[in-house]
């Protein structure tokens, strides 16, 4: 359900719009920490959020995500740092004063009120004329189709339009911020997949700003703008889904976000030309042999280095590419250890004779495909160094 948390001085008003100054973001979490007695389920974490924007908080099971989506809604209070909402510190505050709802996982829908009057249940609080009150929920009803469904109780409802509801009852309020608390994790896959898009067009619709929670990193690649991850109470990295999957700041994100192939080595400083390769460095692993990568932006401080290369990246072919294909320049030989048909792709594990386990992922582009490899096939497996990323140890 949604749990109301609006202000019912501005219920009617706050829209998405902010009160602070030009250029300010609508949210500002500011040095926040959350401790449980000894334990600091979040510590000392920063972050920004724009008006208008749809943010993700993704990470493990324990991580402090939900912890701090609750002091967000008001539900727990930060034991250091400020919550500014358009420029007011609201961290004080209590969770019926403030314009923002949340929606939990579990709906909590009121079992025996109809949509109908879960929906308008905040506005009563409210005090709205009961004339505004008829509009708004038949509005929220429109917006998100629920037209023709509204005496329905909720266990007269399938999962799907029981989630409507619950987003219809926290959106009546208009509040500046929602959140969303793992709000599609009970939904089956097909269902999941077309409710995350109907929640991005509709939060573009409205213009409003969504914090979800989710440990789902294909939902939070699909639908946020922005992705924070965070592990034990702290945000590892911010950054775009595109930035967080091809550019890890970290081994445990490029670990933790999708899957990697990673090869630990050595920074080669030898001088000569295997050494630089045009704008390439060399990084020597004991199981890959020589490694070309492109130069990071960024001067390594340490020689230690785990080369990251996702799956997706690494082809496969039965023999060599022609020898000055210089995308082809990182060549490892080894056999088909293992295959798995996944319908749009199909994953590959690869042995290498050094032993080293390597994982490719092709797309199936031809229906049948004969030339598809095989088990203990032998094949070469070719990346080009720009699809290397370097994480120092």
């Amino acid at each position: 359900m949604s749990k109301d948390t609006g202000n019912p001085a501005r219920a009617a008003d706050s829209n998405a719009e902010s009160r602070s100054a030009p250029g300010m973001p609508l949210l500002r979490i500011d040095a926040v920490v959350k401790k449980f007695g000894q334990f600091r389920a979040v510590d000392a974490l920063s972050l920004d959020i724009q008006a208008g924007e749809f943010f993700a908080l993704l990470g493990p099971s324990g991580c402090g995500k939900t912890t701090l989506l609750r002091m967000l809604a008001g539900f727990e209070t930060p034991d250091e740092g400020r919550i500014l909402l358009g420029g007011e510190d609201i961290a004080q505050i209590s969770p019926h004063q403030r314009p923002v709802n949340m929606m939990f996982q579990s709906y909590a829908l009121f079992p025996h009120l109809s949509v109908r009057d879960n929906i308008a249940f905040g506005l009563k609080r409210a005090k709205l004329p009961s004339s505004e009150i008829g509009a708004r929920v038949k509005e929220m009803v429109t917006l998100v189709k629920l037209d023709g469904l509204e005496k329905r109780k909720p266990d007269q409802l399938s999962g799907g339009q029981r989630q409507r509801v619950a987003l219809a009852r926290s959106l009546a309020r208009r509040p500046k911020l929602l959140l969303l608390d793992e709000p599609l994790a009970a939904l089956d896959k097909k269902l999941r997949e077309s409710t995350q898009l109907e929640l991005m067009e509709l939060q573009r619709r409205l213009g409003l700003t969504f914090i979800i929670v989710t440990h789902d990193q294909q939902e939070a690649m699909t639908m946020a703008a922005r992705i924070g991850v965070m592990d034990a109470g702290r945000l590892e990295q911010v950054a775009s889904p595109r930035d967080l999957y091809e550019a890890p700041r970290s081994r445990w994100i490029a670990e933790f976000v999708g899957d990697i192939n990673l090869i630990e080595g050595k920074l080669d400083t030898i001088e000569g030309s295997h050494a630089t390769i045009a704008r390439r460095l060399a990084i020597v692993t004991e199981q890959a042999g020589t490694i070309h990568i492109a130069k990071p932006s960024h001067p390594l401080s340490r020689t230690s280095v785990c080369v990251a290369i996702r799956p997706e990246k690494i082809k496969l072919s039965r023999r060599a590419p022609v020898s000055d294909d210089v995308r082809a320049i990182n060549r490892l030989e080894g056999v088909v250890a293992d295959v798995g048909y996944l319908g749009g792709v199909t994953g590959y594990k690869i042995e290498l004779d050094s032993g080293l386990i390597l994982r490719s992922s092709l797309a199936n582009t031809a229906r049948l495909d004969s030339d598809a490899y095989g088990l203990g096939q032998r094949v070469v497996a070719w990346f080009s160094p720009e699809d290397c990323v370097v994480l120092e140890q």
